[in-house]
């Protein structure tokens, strides 16, 4: 039966995931968009933390958890997000539903294979000026698309306590940006489409380490680094002359060649390194610390003055309690409950302003009876940006939904 979900899940999200607009944040025109969460909703519940060695669920955030699976592990989940965008004198609502991953686990021993779809970031904008004086200029400005990553990783158990992994990533997608400018009183305009198609190739290993403090006490560590990467950028730039109406729809009346360029982009390099102390599925307290280099995302079309980019850090605290795991009677003793707390510095420096995001986030963890299987929902509530100088704030609340489906395969039979 998971075999049949996997194959039907993975064709629905290999096309959804080219499709969807992921976000509605006005900062996705700059760099390669919004960068996406890299991790399950089990995690994301967590604020990010993923520190256990956990043989039922998969670890998007460390290629050193696949060989501590038992058995084979199918997840997928996605989200709907709800956003308040605000300035100094005006607020606008935005929401939107997307999927945020799919990957597979398969056990072998010593030895742990993991493969998957996830988006890596996404662009979806649309930003109006309009004026009502004639002669004035009015435009439009909205841009869709973004980029994907497939992923293979693959992990050994070095000692009872110690994992080394390795993964190495296909990123891909396309950027669509598009400005339409009028004048108030003239009947046509100009439109500007920029499309970006990206493709690139990085690697990060990892490594998990967990020791016995106690009987019941357990200390849990998980370190990680991706590589800083090219990303190539093939970019095509058309400009046309249009005609619109009063509702400002278009058509176009002539237009130009295409102008294509290519550009060389830089994948930042990042560190992840975290820490936690508990009773392994009992209770886990953790903590976790991601610094990223600038890298170089300005592409030739969102270039801007008043942008820049500087070294990104990410501060997450959170953890989870299990009332009783093993209970036979009395369903909610074997929920896990999750919460965490997140401050994240982006990278993003706008009009000298340095974009942050604050958040915090709840979650479940819901058995399915007669199995090791899982229905995950998290809750994720917070706020990016700043009404100061002129520019967006950004109140979320963003509601997760996934599954982390297990069996055993490769299962030689006793019998025929």
């Amino acid at each position: 039966m998971i075999k049949k979900i996997i194959s039907g899940l993975c064709l629905l999200f290999s096309v959804v995931s080219f499709a969807q607009e992921g976000t509605s944040s006005p900062y996705s025109f700059y760099g390669i968009g919004d960068v996406r969460f890299k991790g399950t909703i089990e995690s994301r519940s967590m604020a990010g933390i993923q520190v256990e060695q956990d043989s039922i669920h998969i670890n998007l955030d460390n290629p050193a958890s696949f060989s501590n699976l038992k058995l084979t592990t199918f997840t997928v989940g996605g989200t709907y997000n709800l956003t308040t965008l605000k300035n100094e004198s005006s607020s606008e609502k935005a929401k939107r539903t997307t999927f945020d991953y799919l990957a597979v686990g398969l056990p072998m021993g010593k030895l742990g294979v993991g493969f998957g779809l996830v988006p890596y970031s996404s662009v979806g904008y649309k930003i109006n000026s309009y004026t009502t004086e004639p002669g004035d200029v009015s435009s439009r400005d909205y841009g869709s698309g973004g980029m994907n990553k497939a992923f293979f990783a693959a992990s050994y158990k070095l000692l009872p306590q110690l994992n080394f992994g390795a993964s190495v990533d296909y990123n891909f997608g396309t950027i669509e940006t598009t400005n339409l400018q009028f004048v108030n009183g003239v009947s046509t305009g100009s439109r500007e489409l920029n499309k970006a198609d990206l493709s690139g190739v990085n690697f990060t290993f990892g490594a998990m380490y967990q020791a016995k403090l106690a009987k019941k006490l357990t200390l849990f560590s998980s370190l990680s680094y991706r590589f800083e990467s090219k990303l190539a950028s093939r970019n095509t730039r058309n400009i046309a002359t249009i005609s619109y109406s009063s509702g400002y729809d278009y058509s176009i009346v002539q237009t130009e060649g295409d102008d294509s360029s290519r550009k060389n982009l830089t994948l930042p390099g990042e560190l992840k390194f975290g820490l936690g102390i508990g009773e392994s599925k009992k209770w886990l307290v953790g903590a976790q610390v991601i610094s990223a280099s600038k890298g170089d995302l300005e592409n030739t079309y969102n270039a801007a003055p008043n942008v820049s980019y500087e070294k990104a850090m990410k501060y997450s605290v959170g953890g989870y309690f299990i009332p009783n795991y093993g209970a036979f009677s009395g369903y909610f003793k074997r929920v896990v409950y999750r919460a965490g707390l997140k401050y994240e510095e982006t990278g993003l420096v706008v009009n000298s302003e340095s974009i942050k995001d604050k958040g915090f986030s709840l979650g479940l963890g819901l058995p399915i009876t007669g199995s090791f299987s899982n229905v995950n929902f998290g809750f994720e509530f917070g706020k990016r940006g700043t009404t100061s100088a002129g520019l967006i704030q950004e109140n979320y609340a963003k509601f997760s939904v996934g599954l982390s489906l297990n069996d055993r395969w490769f299962v030689k039979r006793k019998y025929d």
